[in-house]
C-alpha cells in the first residue's frame, strides 16, 4: 500500500425546507431539508470517506467496487442486503464486501447519522500482506452489521483522520489498524498471522526508522517511507517503533511538530505562522494536540514565556 497523500473533501448542506445539488470539490451530492454531508477522497488511492446526516434521503440500491465499513453515530438506518432486511443503532458498524447490492435509509422521522469508509480491496490485501510477510487473500465479511465497541472506535479514529487533515504517516497507521482488526474481529477468512521478528532486529528497525523521523518530521512521510528505509513492512516497523519508544511512528512525529512548535511560540511567533512552520495544518490543529499534551493553549504558553523574559 503507497502512502497516501492528502485529498480533497467537499460540504453539502441545502437552505432550509429547499432541495438543491450541492457541489463539493468530489461531486455533486443532492441534499433535501435538513440533511448534510461532508465528503473526503484520497489523491491517489482507492480510499473515501463520508460523514453524514439523512432524515428523508433514502439510498436506491448500490454496490460499490470497494471495502465500506460504517459507523452509526445517530439514530437507526435501515437496509437490505445479501437478501434480508438489516438496521444499523448507534454504536454498530456495517460491513459491506465489494459488489454487495445494498439501500438504506432513516428508520424514522429524526434520521440518522453516520461515518463511512470506503477501501479498495488492493489497500486491504497490501494491509494483509504486510502484516502476513506474504501475499494474503481478501477477507469476507458474512454479516454485514457488526456489534463491536473496540472496531466502531477504530473507524472512527480513522474517519476522523481523513476528514481532519492528519499526517499520512497517522493515516497510513490509523487504516492498518483498523482493516487489521476488522479482519481479525469480524471476517470470516484471511485472518492475517502475527509475524515474527528477532529482538534485535526490532531494535535496528525502530532506530532507523526514528533516525529518519528525527530527519524528515516536517516532511509528510508514510509508513511506506519508513518500510523502504528500514527494509522491513510497514506492520513490522509499526510494532518494532511501538515497542522501543512506546508510542507510534506518527505520535513521535508529532510529537517533534509539538516541540518546534513550542520554541517557536516562546520566541514570539505569531501562533498561526508558528503553525505553519511546525507541519500543522492550521492554527486550530495545533492548539487540539498542543492543549492535550500541555495541558495549556498556545497563546497561553506564550503570553506565560514572554512575560517571563520581560
Amino acid at each position: 500500500m503507497a502512502g497516501l497523500r492528502p485529498g480533497k473533501s467537499g460540504r453539502g448542506r441545502p437552505a432550509s425546507g429547499k432541495t438543491g445539488a450541492a457541489r463539493g470539490e468530489n461531486g455533486y451530492v443532492t441534499s433535501v431539508a435538513s440533511d448534510w454531508w461532508r465528503y473526503w477522497r484520497s489523491a491517489d488511492g482507492p480510499l473515501e470517506a463520508m460523514h453524514a446526516h439523512f432524515q428523508r434521503h433514502a439510498y436506491h440500491r448500490h454496490s460499490h467496487e470497494t471495502y465500506s465499513f460504517g459507523v452509526t453515530e445517530d439514530g437507526v438506518q435501515s437496509f437490505n442486503c445479501r437478501g434480508a432486511a438489516h438496521a444499523s443503532a448507534a454504536g454498530m458498524i456495517m460491513a459491506f464486501n465489494p459488489d454487495d447490492p445494498h439501500d438504506g435509509q432513516a428508520c424514522d422521522e429524526l434520521g440518522f447519522t453516520y461515518r463511512i469508509v470506503h477501501v479498495g480491496p488492493e489497500l486491504v490485501s497490501g494491509v494483509l500482506a504486510d502484516i502476513a510477510g506474504r501475499r494474503a487473500g481478501l477477507p469476507l465479511f458474512a454479516d454485514p452489521v457488526v456489534s463491536d465497541a473496540v472496531l466502531a472506535g477504530q473507524l472512527r479514529s480513522l474517519h476522523r483522520a481523513l476528514l481532519g487533515g492528519a499526517t499520512a504517516l497517522r493515516r497510513d497507521e490509523l487504516l492498518a489498524t483498523a482493516i487489521s482488526s476488522m479482519v481479525r474481529r469480524a471476517a470470516v477468512s484471511a485472518r492475517p498471522p502475527a509475524a515474527a521478528v528477532s529482538m534485535g532486529d526490532r531494535r535496528s528497525v525502530a532506530r532507523r526508522a526514528r533516525q529518519l523521523i528525527r530527519d524528515s518530521y516536517l516532511d509528510d512521510i508514510t509508513a511506506a517511507d519508513l518500510a523502504a528505509a528500514t527494509g522491513r513492512s510497514r506492520f513490522t516497523v509499526h510494532r518494532a517503533f511501538t515497542s522501543a519508544y512506546g508510542m507510534a511512528p506518527g505520535d513521535y512525529q508529532r510529537q517533534l511538530r509539538l516541540r518546534t512548535a513550542r520554541q517557536l511560540i516562546a520566541r514570539g511567533r505569531p501562533i498561526a505562522v508558528a503553525a505553519a512552520q511546525a507541519g500543522f495544518s492550521d492554527q486550530a490543529h495545533l492548539t487540539r494536540w498542543f492543549s492535550r499534551c500541555y495541558g495549556i493553549t498556545p497563546g497561553g504558553y506564550q503570553r506565560a514565556a514572554l512575560h517571563g523574559r520581560s
